[in-house]
């Protein structure tokens, strides 16, 4: 996945045109770039899924700027944010809130957790117990949360955005294929090429600081307003028969792939689907094409396939298994 081409900037007003909404959201870009170097598909990954209504999981060794990048996405956009640092002592009720005894009325309220925002940062997701970590799960598919038997409305939109990282294994707790399929993307931050490492130091040494996010000169340049004229402009992209049984086609090849145990599911067919959308609206067209699909296939796909324990040990990965099926499936003329 690569970002899209610039789109020259439009002004803000109540009734946006596809083009000013997509020019507010390409700004994003322009203002994480002021904070995060050289992660270009993991910005336009999170545009993407804004855009689709779906959430993100972030994966990359330590000090790659994960949780860097989802801060500066929050301060470039005009919505409320939290975090929370999930931690093996983390409880549900820590992440959704819970009901509290009030002296003076001598009667329970409810106090709203963390998870009751716009962008909820979940940082090092992976840290905490299946416990707490289902407590993401209805806020995630069902935007609520239900405590004492009564369902409460998160905010819109509502977006997790959650990190972890392939390393470091001892005191962790592996997400399960469950919670693993709800993530509409799987975003990898590698490593920093040597130029981008050169311009990371260079800015340190010019006295960025990474905490003060507003000396760096990030400021919302997009917001509710923008998401919904967006979200509206891609609902409205069409899709052609033909691309739709393409991507019908590679989903149920990952199902027959020798080296899979576990294949993409029909909630990931749709999400696939979703994705190219949105991605081909943002390059600026109103209809998807292929090279959409393929585009967005690998970070939409590989985190809802499961290797076989012997493929795993010759040295495949998901990636790898899903880059074959894409060159296997005919593509449609």
């Amino acid at each position: 996945m690569t970002a899209p081409p610039p789109v020259s900037a439009g002004t803000a007003g109540t009734n946006r045109s596809d083009e000013t909404a997509r020019a507010s959201l390409e700004a994003l870009r322009s203002e994480i770039a002021k904070a995060v170097v050289g992660q270009d598909p993991a910005v336009t990954g999170l545009v993407v899924a804004l855009l689709c209504r779906g959430h993100v999981l972030l994966e990359g060794v330590p000090g790659v700027a994960k949780t860097l990048l989802v801060r500066a996405l929050a301060a470039s956009l005009e919505l409320e944010t939290k975090r929370v640092q999930f931690t093996p002592d983390l409880m549900p009720s820590d992440v959704t809130g819970s009901l509290v005894y009030d002296a003076r009325t001598a009667e329970f309220s409810f106090q709203q957790g963390p998870v009751f925002t716009n962008l909820l940062l979940a940082d090092e997701i992976n840290r905490t117990p299946p416990k707490t970590q289902s407590s993401l799960l209805e806020a995630m598919e069902e935007r609520q949360v239900t405590v004492d038997g009564t369902p409460r409305l998160l905010p819109d939109p509502f977006l997790v955005a959650a990190t972890q990282n392939p390393v470091e294994y001892e005191g962790t707790y592996p997400l399960p294929e469950a919670q693993l399929d709800r993530f509409l993307l799987k975003l990898t931050v590698p490593l920093p090429s040597r130029e981008d490492e050169i311009d990371v130091l260079t800015r340190h040494a010019d006295g960025f600081n990474p905490r003060d996010l507003k000396a760096a000169g990030i400021r919302p340049v997009a917001g509710p307003a923008d998401l919904e004229a967006a979200r509206a402009a891609v609902a409205r992209t069409s899709v052609s028969a033909e691309i739709t049984g393409y991507v019908v086609d590679i989903c149920r090849a990952t199902r027959d792939s020798p080296s899979l145990s576990l294949g993409v599911s029909p909630r990931g067919t749709t999400a696939l689907l979703s994705t190219a959308r949105a991605w081909a609206w943002l390059t600026g067209r109103d209809y998807v094409i292929p090279d959409d699909v393929k585009a967005l296939a690998l970070p939409t796909l590989r985190h809802r396939v499961q290797l076989r324990p012997e493929a795993e040990m010759e040295g495949v990965t998901p990636d790898s298994v899903i880059t074959t099926v894409l060159a296997q499936v005919p593509v449609p003329r």
